[in-house]
Parts: C-alpha cells; structure tokens; sequence
C-alpha cells in the first residue's frame, strides 16, 4: 500500500486539478488508506453478489457501483489522459482474500474505480468546506464519514 515516490506529484497534481486543493505526504498517507478500505468493502460487497448468484468469479456487474460513482470514473478517465495516475492507484487498490476470483474484466477496472472514487473524494472537500486550500485531518475525518454513510 505504498506509495512510490514517484507518483508523489502526479497525485499533487490530481487534487489540484479536481478540486484545486494541495495536499502534503500525510493527506497522501491518508488518501492511499482510503483507496484501499473503499476498493475492499466493493470487493466484499461484490463478492457477496457473486455467491448469491452461484459464481465463484467477480465479474464487473458483481461491482456496487452507483451511477454518481460510474460518472466520475469517466471523468478520472478523462482527466487521467494527461495525469496518468491510474497505473499507480492500481497498485493501492486492495487485494483481499477472497472466497472468489476476480475476473479479468474486473481486475481491469479496479483502477479506474479506484480513480473514481478518488474524483468523488477530492469533490467531497470542496463540499466541505468551499474556501478550502489545505485539507486539514478534520477534513479528511469529514470526508471518510461522508463515504462510510454512502458506500
């Protein structure tokens, strides 16, 4: 779940063009943890639909993806054209153990679900807080409680 140092700009990068907010190494910290815990709770939730319907393979509809969701993987996707994150938030997306496979479809989209959820956090500050440059850890707080109410 590390974050190499690499990609340390272009996730800078990212929320300044989302959201127009900076963010330091210990937002970065945070944000991966987020990545990771939302990217498992789909994948539970998925893998709960797979055995419901008696497949032991996670296909991409297995996924609980809301239509606000799908709309900012389409604009992660746009935005990553120029950015190009979505390499890097694949390797912070979770890779629990599962009591089914991820099907290759599935395994594909994980990035680009991964960015979408990043677009919907980076949005959720300004909702927040309008004026905001600096996220604060009240802030990131807020955020993960707005996403623990929802996802």
């Amino acid at each position: 779940m590390a974050m190499g140092v690499m990609a340390i700009p272009r996730y800078e990068r990212f929320f300044r063009s989302v959201a127009e907010i900076d963010v330091d190494k210990d937002d970065l910290k945070r944000f991966s943890h987020f990545v990771f815990e939302q990217i498992y709770d789909m994948l539970i939730m998925a893998q709960a639909t797979a055995k419901a319907n008696l497949r032991d393979v996670i296909e991409p509809w297995d996924l609980p993806i809301t239509k606000g969701l799908q709309e900012r993987m389409h604009e992660f996707e746009t935005l990553d054209a120029d950015i190009e994150l979505e390499p890097f938030l694949g390797d912070l997306a979770a890779r629990p153990q599962l009591d089914v496979a991820l099907g290759d479809d599935t395994q594909e989209r994980i990035p680009s679900l991964a960015g979408g959820l990043a677009v919907a956090l980076a949005r959720s500050f300004k909702i927040i807080d309008p004026k905001l440059k600096n996220p604060s850890s009240g802030h990131w707080e807020r955020a993960f409680r707005l996403f623990e109410l929802l996802m």
